[in-house]
């Protein structure tokens, strides 16, 4: 953990390593999810926000080809809950609200397309996320939090994360693309997965595309001027070796395999107005969830002025 620390420490310095003359802001991203525009249902990885500021040289299409040239400031949130939140079933999972914090590096090995960084993983009441899904609650008429869903959620503490991950875009025609990809965390939650995304349409091209944590969607932080639709699908299956979200000291029993599948649907329009919508299937994150799992929507509108 104290390596992981360190790393992040070092990753979270690189914007200022370098005088503020040799970056310009080149883009920035964000993707919000939720399960109440997926399939309707209140609960588990039940809201989620996913944001990236960049920094760096010119972009020319790609990534640059060194570490610590592009520079992604990252803020994720999100909230996680038992199936029911008035009255949560035995052996459900607890409730917990996540805030991290973190610097990401991307760039272009021989056609390897590298992400790496750290984040700064704060849980517990001391995010304020419980109090902000009540208040959500009682303005939407959502379910009322029990006192007891409050009082069992995960603790105040904060985990250094790690991230990386690892992927080559394959060109099948002019309007086909197919990335494998595989990654690794560890931290919050350590795994290692592996998966694919697949995209018709050239609308990606050119652009920089970040990786959701929740959903595996891919959104644009620094945009192309391509109008037009395209369609992403995509899926990964991970290897699961402990999260602090499902504490092995309270009795949870973590899935070894986490699956999801995935896809979407882009617009641009010529004059930058831009819209996506996905969906996600999440598979069983811990023995005694239901097998179907859960379903996500996932948006993110532009309107340019």
């Amino acid at each position: 953990m104290r390596l992981i620390a360190v790393f992040c420490f070092i990753l979270a310095a690189l914007p200022l390593a370098t005088v503020a003359s040799e970056r310009s802001k080149l883009g920035y991203g964000r993707l919000i999810t939720n399960d109440l525009i997926g399939d309707r249902r209140d609960r588990w990885r039940t809201g989620s926000v996913a944001s990236s500021w960049i920094w760096g040289p010119d972009w020319q299409g790609r990534a640059p080809d060194r570490f610590g040239q592009l520079i992604e400031l990252r803020f994720n949130a999100e909230i996680i809950a038992p199936e029911n939140l008035t009255a949560p079933a035995p052996g459900d999972r607890p409730f917990v609200g996540a805030v991290s914090i973190g610097a990401h590096t991307h760039y272009d090995l021989r056609g390897v397309e590298i992400a790496v960084g750290g984040d700064l993983t704060i849980v517990g009441p001391q995010t304020g996320l419980d109090d902000l899904q009540a208040g959500l609650h009682d303005i939407f008429h959502g379910q009322d939090q029990a006192s007891a869903v409050r009082n069992t959620q995960i603790g105040n503490d904060v985990y250094p994360t790690g991230v990386v991950e690892l992927g080559r875009t394959l060109n099948i025609g002019e309007r086909v693309a197919l990335r494998p990809f595989v990654e690794a965390r560890a931290g919050v939650e350590t795994l290692a997965r592996v998966g694919a995304d697949l995209s018709f349409g050239e609308i990606g091209q050119g652009a920089l595309l970040i990786r959701d944590p929740v959903t595996g969607q891919r959104y644009r932080a620094i945009q192309n001027a391509v109008p037009g639709f395209s369609l992403t699908f995509g899926g990964d299956v991970a290897y699961v070796d402990q999260s602090q979200y499902l504490p092995s000291d309270r009795g949870y029993v973590v899935e070894d395999a986490r699956s999801r599948l995935r896809g979407g649907v882009h617009w641009q329009g010529r004059t930058g107005h831009r819209a996506f919508y996905g969906l996600t299937w999440l598979g069983r994150e811990f023995e005694g969830q239901r097998k179907s799992g859960q379903i996500v929507g996932s948006v993110r509108l532009h309107v340019e002025f």
